[in-house]
């Protein structure tokens, strides 16, 4: 399905749109940054805090580390504050990027097993749809930042791949 070669190139891709998301974020105050927006999170940072909450889960059942402790109903509150929550993103996406340096594509035949507490139960998915899973949930949460950044008036970079520096 996927190999070693997609997982960097869509950690880099990660890396790259948060730090533009950030930038944007950093030119509005904490009122704008909390107002709900009518996003499914509501707020850009609540969305953002979502965002770091499933990657810190997802990173967990991927290497074996230590997953957050709270659900996805407390996923807003992962990061409670704005000042707090963009270190964290910062270090989340270099442990992201650390993590595919050394996937290969071996790493990622077979099965990915998990209590899912959403489903309330044990799940087995192929680890490959994880990881396929894994990048597309950012994108998703991402293009939800990104639209309410914009109705704020801030200004986030493109968001296409294709144009990400080095990709060529």
């Amino acid at each position: 399905m996927i190999g070693g070669d997609y997982v960097r190139v869509m950690a880099r891709y990660n890396t790259w749109q948060n730090a533009s998301l950030l930038t944007a974020a950093d030119t509005l105050d904490d009122d704008a940054l909390e107002q709900n927006r009518g996003a499914y999170f509501g707020s850009i940072r609540c969305t953002m805090s979502h965002l770091l909450w499933g990657d810190a889960v997802w990173l967990a059942r991927f290497t074996g580390s230590a997953a957050p402790t709270i659900g996805i109903p407390d996923s807003v509150d992962f990061a409670p504050d704005y000042d707090g929550l963009a270190p964290r993103r910062r270090e989340t996406d270099a442990r992201i990027e650390a993590w595919a340096a050394g996937v290969s594509d071996a790493d990622l035949e077979g099965q990915l097993s998990w209590h899912s507490a959403a489903l309330g139960r044990e799940v087995a998915v192929p680890l490959s749809a994880c990881v396929v899973h894994f990048f597309n949930h950012q994108t998703h949460h991402r293009g939800q930042i990104h639209a309410m950044l914009t109705a704020a008036g801030a200004v986030p970079d493109d968001t296409d791949l294709v144009f990400m520096p080095g990709l060529a």
